[in-house]
């Protein structure tokens, strides 16, 4: 059992500390922010001497310390492996241990912690081609704040209520005309509910329809963090797997009459992490087979106002009107990463379902944030703010995609003309990629955090806005050759 930090005893000043130590101190830090996580090889210890400047003897003293304490296991004559940490195991009401043991265990392992505590500690979005949002300086501070001006010459009284279940009724309307021009029909007061966010709307979903043991498919890869949410529900997520044209809808099928799922969730519009975008014959086929199958479709569209007109894309919802799907959208990737205001058109007994368990889980979401974004969507400046984040992607689209290329990496498919992110083939394993980063200050996201099982991939996400380091192409192209130099 791995002892907690807070009970290893340390010196007062870290200047008292030996060699060892600092070496044990630091992998421990490394294993508990998840950079180097359950089951994977540590460093060798001639390459971990050489990086840190310390003796071979130093290395094996630090991880024979790090295995007493419970974080690695010594394989002989393989190396060093980050221990499997493993929580005791939960029993149903009524059932024996022996029960419990022989039950099917349900898919709970999915961790996305790594990622997201060094998503809330990158101090420079330039050291953060792994974060999922737009950097700060890209953003427009002044149209939240002049709604927040507007919204104080208000009487404070109307701000003093408790709130509705399905949210506030004027962004509710002013997102209905939003919806039809998408061609999605969606009644304000009965089919369009108000979220904090794409997290919630997953969250109150998966209450509502996933039972444990029910098959929910997912992209493979796709948005981590639905991972943890479906999992810990008890889904077994199943993958979708993606081909540079979009979803592999072959697979697609064969999946469905193998697991008869309960859902399909899916960016149809810029996928995170590939980038691909459903064409109409794709979207047509998708609700063939959910018809077919008798399953619901999830269309997650938080990436859609990122899209220009005419974008060569086709939204499922546009097709079914919301008989069959469950539409997503949110804010944060235009407005705020922490103005969590979002929302779900459904067909009316949907939304009313899923409003219920909103006010089940946590009654009404924040109607002042919900003010702000009216605000903001009707006061008319935010459409030339969407388009104004749309031209600076593109300025800066190819030079990224060129970049990445000439460190070593391979692109998924030619970038779209549109979207914030690149999915790229390093060749090797990412996870020993992003440890690297994390090393030099930089917060790269592995691949492994997009499969719903976290498998070891050579693939990883870039997020082109967040790559204009100048250390980053020497960071990437020095780390894949030494990698070639040892393979060799």
């Amino acid at each position: 059992m791995s002892v907690p930090l807070d009970q290893i005893p340390a010196p007062h000043d870290a200047a008292q500390l030996t060699l060892v130590d600092q070496l044990v101190q630091w992998g421990r830090r490394r294993i508990d922010e998840r950079v180097f996580r359950p089951g994977m090889r540590m460093p060798s210890i001639r390459k971990l001497a050489l990086d840190k400047g310390v003796s071979r003897f130093t290395v094996v003293e630090a991880y024979e310390r790090l295995v007493a304490h419970g974080y690695l296991d010594s394989r002989r004559g393989s190396g060093f492996y980050v221990r499997e940490r493993i929580a005791p195991t939960l029993v149903a009401k009524g059932e024996t241990p022996a029960v419990a043991a022989d039950r099917e265990p349900v898919q709970n392992t999915i961790d996305v912690v790594w990622l997201l505590r060094n998503m809330l500690h990158t101090s420079s979005p330039e050291k953060g081609p792994g974060l999922g949002y737009l950097p700060g300086r890209w953003l427009d501070g002044e149209l939240i704040t002049n709604a927040l001006r507007s919204l104080s010459r208000q009487s404070g009284a109307q701000m003093l209520g408790f709130g509705t279940p399905q949210g506030f009724l004027p962004l509710r309307q002013q997102l209905q005309t939003r919806l039809e021009e998408l061609e999605i029909g969606a009644s304000a007061a009965r089919q369009i509910v108000l979220v904090s966010g794409i997290t919630q709307a997953i969250d109150l979903i998966s209450r509502l329809y996933v039972k444990p043991g029910d098959a929910v498919i997912v992209g493979d890869p796709a948005w981590f963090q639905m991972f943890g949410r479906f999992a810990s529900q008890g889904a077994r997520l199943v993958g979708m797997p993606y081909t540079p044209d979009g979803p592999d809808l072959d697979a697609l099928e064969t999946l469905v009459a193998t697991w008869r799922p309960k859902m399909l969730i899916i960016n149809s519009v810029l996928q995170n992490p590939t980038g691909t975008s459903l064409t109409a014959a794709q979207a047509y086929r998708i609700l063939q087979l959910a018809q077919e199958y008798d399953f619901i479709v999830v269309e997650d569209d938080v990436y859609g106002d990122l899209c220009p007109a005419g974008f060569p894309a086709t939204r499922l919802a546009s097709l079914d009107q919301l008989k069959r799907v469950i539409f997503l959208g949110s804010f944060s990737k235009t407005l705020a990463a922490n103005l969590r205001v979002g929302y779900i058109a459904a067909a009316p007994e949907v939304a009313k379902a899923l409003a219920d368990q909103k006010m089940l889980v946590g009654m009404t979401s924040p109607e002042l944030n919900e003010r702000v974004v009216y605000k903001v969507l009707t006061e008319g400046h935010y459409r030339r703010h969407v388009e104004r984040l749309r031209a600076r992607l593109d300025g800066v689209r190819d030079k990224t995609a060129r970049m990445l290329e000439k460190t070593g990496l391979r692109l998924f498919a030619p970038p779209a003309a549109a979207g914030m992110f690149l999915w790229a083939d390093a060749g090797i394993d990412s996870d020993g990629l992003a440890a690297a980063g994390h090393e030099a200050g930089f917060l790269l996201t592995p691949g492994s955090l997009f499969s719903p099982h976290q498998s070891p991939t050579t693939w990883m996400r870039f997020n082109i806005a967040n790559c204009g380091d100048p250390a980053l192409p020497a960071l990437l192209s020095n780390y894949l050759e030494k990698a070639a130099r040892r393979s060799a």
